[in-house]
């Protein structure tokens, strides 16, 4: 279900569609549906519908309009025509993310196409949340109902066991419950729980099986719990890395927004962000405050503090930053320097390379121990296409130096510091292309006019 606006997101996005870790929250139970072994998942649209259809759309996942919304009920009577009458029918939440694919496998387990199966959770606190109640009050009595916080007296309020929101029934059983729901309560809406009420009457048995977890079933109502919720799964997601070995600073300033894949005696500083597919080899260090996107980086690399990576290769035994940023296609070899404020893109730099200060290598080949100079850039775009630059191995180039693709420079040359470089220059030769120096005598220097009055 994915139809709710969520007014207290105070926002103009539907609210499945914030973000959790970097993905929408309906992505997280998408994933979660797609490890199960499903015969078709229909997402039940209404609030923002045109964007959430247009978030799935690439997804196996099929879409059904609720309009208006009047409750979890109204909602899944709007995919009940779309289902056969056999097997069982499982209803998620979109705004709890978190589900995990084995507990919602235990559920559809346990209704197994016979029964009404509550997913359920005990927590020290349940004010809010409706309340399980069985058989004699017994903790394994028969589930008789659910009963909302607000309905509930002093003593059901006692009970620690509640309803989570998510359910399996017998598909054929839950298409006639959910028709014969009414709307006949103040806030004329057809609530899904009442089937409760109608199984036991039918005799059908109802139960409850537990999430062991209850960050797996927290829902997301206000960007409070979003934020909660957040520092919740980045703590399980640090905890898994440092059980692996990995080195984190401080788990708590710690964000992973995609997979890392890390080899032995890694460390991460604090405030680092990993989006995307990122893999680390054996004793890399990450700097502090470092954002790293989708890239590989090898064995024994430093990757000094407040680096952007994104789309890139870092070689063994490479150093990057601080300050650096690699952009997609760089592709760096070993004992590769990139120092501070140098920025990549679209370049290899073969074993031993080294741009160590405010510098721009973008479409180029660069050789293995070529010194590239402080505030050195290639000149790769002419305004309309772009162009490569290639570098000879050993190449030294001065300061300040332009190199205006395409151009190659020939396997040891110089050039000397300010020069633009045009035309393919020499191997092993210096080459110097800058303005003749000239110093005048005489010359003043102009002043200001005195200020009038």
């Amino acid at each position: 279900m994915a139809a709710g606006k969520g007014t207290r997101m105070k926002s103009r996005h539907p609210k499945v569609l914030h973000r959790l870790a970097g993905r929408s929250l309906l992505a997280h139970v998408l994933d979660t549906t797609a490890a199960l072994p499903a015969h078709r998942c229909w997402v039940i649209t209404g609030h923002g519908a045109d964007a959430v259809e247009s978030a799935i759309a690439a997804s196996p996942a099929r879409a059904v309009r609720q309009e208006p919304q009047r409750g979890t009920g109204h909602a899944v009577q709007q995919v009940v025509p779309h289902l056969a009458d056999d097997g069982t029918t499982l209803i998620l939440n979109g705004d709890v993310p978190l589900i995990a694919a084995d507990t919602a496998r235990a559920l559809a387990d346990a209704c197994g196409g016979e029964r009404l199966a509550l997913l359920t959770i005990v927590l020290p606190d349940a004010t809010g949340y409706g309340r399980i109640v069985r058989a004699g009050g017994a903790a394994d009595g028969a589930v008789l109902g659910i009963v909302e916080h607000k309905d509930a007296s002093e003593a059901q309020r006692q009970i620690r066991e509640v309803y989570t929101g998510m359910m399996a029934a017998p598909t054929a059983l839950l298409k006639r419950w959910v028709m014969a729901l009414k709307d006949d309560n103040a806030q004329r809406e057809y609530y899904l729980t009442d089937i409760v009420a109608m199984a036991v009457a039918e005799g059908v048995p109802v139960v409850a099986t537990q999430a062991a977890d209850e960050t797996e079933v927290l829902g997301v109502n206000s960007p409070l719990q979003l934020a909660d919720l957040e520092r919740r799964f980045q703590r399980r997601q640090a905890d898994a890395l440092l059980e692996a070995g990995v080195r984190l600073a401080d788990p708590a300033r710690f964000d992973l927004r995609g997979t890392l894949a890390a080899g032995m005696d890694c460390e991460i500083d604090v405030g680092c962000v990993f989006e995307g597919a990122v893999t680390l080899g054996n004793d890399v260090r990450i700097g502090a405050h470092c954002v790293i996107r989708d890239a590989q980086i090898a064995d024994g690399a430093v990757i000094h503090p407040f680096t952007h990576i994104e789309g890139a290769k870092v070689g063994a035994g490479a150093l990057i930053g601080p300050y650096a940023r690699l952009r997609p296609g760089a592709d760096l070899g070993e004992d590769v320097h990139i120092g501070n404020f140098v920025e990549v893109k679209n370049s290899t730099l073969a074993k031993g390379a080294k741009a160590n200060h405010l510098a721009y290598l973008g479409d180029a080949t660069v050789g293995e121990r070529v010194n590239y100079g402080a505030g050195s850039i290639t000149a790769n775009y002419d305004g309309a296409n772009k162009h490569r630059t290639v570098i000879g191995d050993d190449v030294h180039i001065g300061s300040n130096c332009v190199l205006v693709a395409p151009v190659t420079l020939g396997a040891g040359g110089t050039i000397g510091g300010g020069s633009t470089v045009s035309k393919d220059t020499p191997a092993g030769q210096l080459t110097v292309a800058r303005g003749k120096q000239v110093s005048i005598a005489g010359w003043t220097r102009p002043v200001k006019a005195p200020k009038k009055g």
